[in-house]
């Protein structure tokens, strides 16, 4: 018998927090992992609106990127296809 296990057990979260917890947090640790690839996790420039300039347009790249793989497609003007 596991003399912690009753503490731990009454540590746990409630499912209130736990289901939207799991639910969530896979997708948005995927995205964090996206955003510091390829040696992005530093910044790059001096200067605090340079650097969230940056920020900005990798994050507009990366949705770009994702939005293609989803099915964006510009024939004249965007369109998103639906299956």
């Amino acid at each position: 018998m596991v003399p912690y296990l009753p503490k731990r057990v009454a540590r746990q979260k409630p499912d209130a927090i736990r289901i939207p917890y799991r639910r969530w947090h896979p997708m948005v640790e995927r995205s964090i992992a996206w955003l510091v690839a390829d040696g992005n996790r530093r910044v790059r420039f001096r200067g605090v609106e340079r650097n969230r300039q940056g920020l900005s347009l990798r994050i507009a790249a990366i949705n770009l990127r994702r939005l293609v793989n989803l099915g964006l497609h510009h024939d004249g003007e965007w369109r998103l296809s639906t299956t």
